[in-house]
């Protein structure tokens, strides 16, 4: 009964009066005597003994777990059937409905338990003496001590009592717990108890889809080794499908290796159904990306070499080559210039055998070109490789050398050096800002017997000639120094490399026609590109074999290098080409380059020509359409020749335009005060 329920009743008996009552009714209102508990005297309140109403309220009370145990399978038997209510907080109010829920079956088995009760036949019924108990709870409860009817000769607890009251009370909360526990599922609640048990069934949920997980993989990881245990016979899947194409380097480099391997040993480990052509576009498309070469270049260069050595061409143009310096014997010998370097901290060591005057600059903590010794002019920064088409020249004192493509001046200061700055050299370069940089490192060095001019190459030997010597280091394309200038590998295109060797064999025939075939100590021509290609080397060298009779290879006088090719993908050149040498950057540690050495045999005559016909006509018309040397077209009988009047307007104008770049006033036909220039144009 709630606390409003009893405010509406009015306040319940007091305890005392029902027992006073009941005991009366029992022992014809008699007192009945007091009875010990435990042995020991009954305790009394204000000098009287606890009355037979207050023991029974007593035992009634720790009875009531007893009761309660056994109607607890009746309540989790509903529990299971009822859902469960709501948690609501805890009140008086529910301490109180509480104990009104106990059942009149419970209540009979607590008066039952009661042992000390001494006339159990005084009890007129169950009813009344549960409805007691009820009435002695509620006013256990009952915060109010107003109207409870108790007197002061009535019985009360004390404080042993009332604490033995709430421990039964905490007992019977936990054989409720207990019970609900064992009678079903986990109730939502604010309990730490049942949060508790909830995560206990999660956590059994969890741990069993974990261990589904675990096995799950590692049935997945048990499959993949079986797969990857397979080896085939054959290796396939190499090539891959346009699906599988990426950009990836590192499947890109595996494929390389892959195919290298499979292209060297091809009739054993080529796929079926795949021709070698199919791989070898492959490999090449893979190192232009890889390398980041356009595919016409990747090619040219991969049908240079065979297939393990062009992947370690490539692998070399990524890494830098040494830094050399060449001793300035001019100024100082090599030995002391060694010394004064490393008394500043630079690790360095010589070249090699090959040559004198050479250093390999390993490490420096100060700018190897600002050295005092630098400024000073005691050594020129310089490839090693610019040492060996001047090496194959061998300069004697006292000779007229011309340097055909001088800037930026390493080569010419090494000619001046060995001539011990007798003699003459001429150091040409077409360029007038490179000449800049040339004349600067003339004076730097001390050279004293140089004459430096700007002429366009070709225009020799009509400048001046009868040199002793003349070395032609020809513009190229620079695929012998990608290390250097990686801009080689994306901007040079078929076009440029058929106008480049139309160039090179324009130059080549002008400085073999600027040496003096009477020439007592010399009559050479050196002939270097920093270029790997055969269409700038072999061919062009073939080339000038074939259009000057009166020469002949010689050899260069190199320790090491590699013959030049005599054939090349179904070409053949003079046999002779085989005293050239070639120098690659994987093999040597080298920039790439190539030197062939001609001796001038004896005049040339030149073969009769057409009215309006030059020497130079016969330059142009050596190259095909096709960008193939134009044997045919060099050798005609077919009897095809010059229209002289359809092209003479087009000779003429790119006469006049070559008068107007030197500062000829060429209108009307006529030169600046009517000089030599005006006669020829008018011839």
């Amino acid at each position: 009964m709630g606390r409003r329920q009893r405010n509406k009743q009015g306040d319940p008996a007091a305890f005392g009066d029902g027992s006073k009552k009941k005991a009366g009714a029992a022992g014809g209102g008699k007192p009945a005597p007091a009875r010990s508990v435990g042995g020991k005297p009954a305790r009394s309140v204000g000098g009287e003994k606890v009355g037979a109403g207050a023991k029974r309220k007593r035992n009634a009370e720790e009875e009531l777990p007893k009761a309660a145990k056994k109607a607890a399978p009746a309540k989790a038997a509903l529990k299971k059937k009822a859902p469960a209510p709501a948690p609501a907080p805890e009140s008086e109010d529910d301490n109180d409905d509480e104990f009104e829920g106990l059942e009149d079956s419970e209540i009979e088995a607590e008066a039952g338990a009661d042992d000390g009760v001494q006339n159990m036949d005084d009890w007129e019924d169950v009813d009344s003496a549960g409805e007691d108990v009820g009435k002695a709870k509620a006013s256990l409860f009952d915060n109010s001590d107003e109207g409870s009817g108790m007197d002061e000769d009535e019985d009360e607890f004390d404080d042993d009592e009332i604490m033995a009251s709430e421990d039964d009370e905490d007992a019977f909360d936990s054989e409720m717990e207990d019970d609900d526990s064992q009678g079903g599922g986990a109730m939502f609640s604010d309990d730490e108890g049942d949060l508790e048990q909830l995560r206990l069934a999660n956590l059994e949920a969890m741990s069993a889809r974990l261990d589904a997980k675990a096995a799950k993989e590692k049935e997945d990881a048990e499959a993949e080794l079986l797969q990857t245990n397979i080896v085939p016979p054959r290796p396939e899947g190499i090539l891959p499908t346009e699906e599988e194409l990426t950009p990836d380097l590192a499947i890109i480099q595996t494929r390389i290796r892959e195919i290298a391997r499979v292209l060297n040993d091809f009739k054993s480990l080529g796929e079926e159904g795949r021709s070698r052509s199919e791989y070898t576009e492959q490999i090449v498309q893979d190192i232009a990306t890889y390398y980041g070469y356009n595919t016409y270049l990747a090619e040219k260069l991969f049908n240079i070499f065979s297939i393990n050595e062009a992947i370690e061409f490539f692998e070399a143009n990524e890494v830098p080559r040494p830094v050399t310096i060449r001793t300035n014997t001019l100024k100082t010998r090599r030995r002391d210039l060694a010394q004064a370097l490393l008394n500043r901290g630079v690790n360095l060591e010589p070249i090699g055998k090959w040559t004198k005057v050479g250093l390999q600059i390993f490490e420096s903590p100060v700018p190897i070109g600002a050295t005092p010794e630098y400024l000073a002019g005691h050594y020129m920064l310089q490839a090693a490789s610019s040492f060996l088409p001047v090496m194959a020249l061998a300069p004697q004192e006292h000779e007229r050398v011309l340097d055909m493509s001088a800037a930026p001046g390493g080569k010419t200061t090494y000619i001046a050096a060995l001539q011990k700055n007798t003699g003459c050299v001429f150091a040409n370069d077409s360029n007038k800002d490179r000449a800049k940089s040339l004349v600067a490192n003339i004076h730097r060095l001390g050279v004293r017997n140089a004459v430096v001019c700007s002429y366009d190459g070709r225009e020799f030997p009509k400048v001046i000639g009868g040199f002793d010597r003349v070395l032609l280091d020809a513009p190229c394309s620079g695929t012998g120094v990608i290390s250097k200038d990686a801009s080689v590998k994306t901007n040079k295109s078929e076009r440029d490399f058929m106008l480049l060797s139309h160039l090179q064999k324009q130059l080549v025939l002008a400085a073999i026609d600027s040496v003096d075939p009477h020439s007592k100590t010399g009559g050479y021509v050196v002939y270097s590109t920093c270029s790997v290609t055969v269409e700038e080397n072999e061919a062009v060298v073939d080339y000038a074999l074939r259009k000057r009779p009166n020469v002949k290879l010689v050899p260069t006088g190199l320790d090491f290098g590699r013959e030049g090719f005599t054939k090349f993908r179904g070409k053949s050149f003079n046999p002779k080409v085989v005293l050239t040498r070639r120098y690659y950057p994987h093999v040597h540690n080298m920039d790439g380059f190539y030197v062939a050495k001609f001796k001038i045999m004896g005049p040339y005559k030149a073969p009769a020509k057409d009215e309006g016909g030059d020497e130079e006509d016969d330059v142009p018309m050596a190259f095909g359409a096709d960008g193939e040397e134009g044997e045919e077209g060099e050798e005609r009988d077919d009897g095809i020749k010059f229209d002289e009047q359809e092209d003479r307007a087009l000779i003429e104008e790119s006469r006049k335009k070559l008068l107007k770049k030197k500062g000829v006033n060429v209108k009307a036909g006529g030169a600046k005060k009517g000089k030599g220039p005006k006669e020829k144009v008018e011839a």
